[in-house]
């Protein structure tokens, strides 16, 4: 019996996910065949069903392709000692990708398909619940620290943040002028002034330095 070797597996479905990203993310799931995506893969429509079952598989994949990373970031910053900044890099994480010119599209592509797949919105629902327990400890963190506004309440303060970091997606897609990394700055500050500002005269801690934010996870090209 032929052992599989892998890393080279995952090589060639990473290599099948890259080459259908352009396309699911200009022509739409619906209208991308499996036949175009084999072409741009350049292998047969065997090879390509050896390591996903179905077109269906491999839009999921790539939906789900920063999901290790995701979760190794949204651990480290529940780990962290400075809550505020913790969450600010959370922040520049999960809109950062909003630059990249195919992610939008996707992101919205796959909001569309969610409506007519149930097994699709189940995954995206989780992927939103894990941001937002996440984002909801930090921002109870950062409260009990004096870092932001303690009348907020956490949970629905997250829900806001989330909202601002989907708009950065949703602009992207439909404002062909919305430039995402140049509004990114204002996004934090944004949240700066919502979450940290001072309604009630009261003192807060000073504003501690971001974290240095390495290159977010960015939707594959095509090799």
């Amino acid at each position: 019996m032929r052992t599989i070797d892998p890393a080279k597996h995952a090589a060639r479905r990473q290599h099948i996910v890259n080459a259908a990203c352009e396309l699911f993310a200009t022509q739409g799931f619906e209208r991308t065949t499996t036949a175009q995506i084999c072409k741009a893969a350049g292998m047969s429509s065997g090879n390509v069903f050896h390591y996903f079952p179905n077109k269906r598989a491999i839009f999921i994949a790539l939906l789900q392709d920063d999901k290790e990373e995701k979760a190794e970031r949204l651990a480290a910053a529940k780990a962290g000692a400075d809550p505020w900044a913790a969450l600010l890099d959370v922040v520049r994480f999960l809109a950062a990708p909003a630059a990249e010119p195919l992610a939008p599209p996707l992101v919205m592509e796959a909001m569309l398909q969610a409506h007519r797949d149930p097994g699709l919105a189940e995954l995206l629902s989780q992927d939103n619940a894990d941001e937002h327990t996440v984002i909801t400890e930090l921002l109870t963190k950062a409260a009990a620290a004096g870092q932001i506004d303690p009348d907020f309440d956490p949970g629905h303060a997250a829900s806001w943040v989330m909202a601002l970091i989907a708009s950065m997606y949703t602009s992207a897609a439909t404002e062909p002028s919305f430039d995402p990394a140049g509004q990114l700055p204002t996004l934090v500050l944004i949240l700066e002034r919502f979450l940290r500002g001072e309604p009630h005269s009261r003192t807060t801690t000073a504003s501690p330095s971001p974290m240095p934010h390495p290159h977010p996870p960015a939707p594959p090209n095509s090799p």
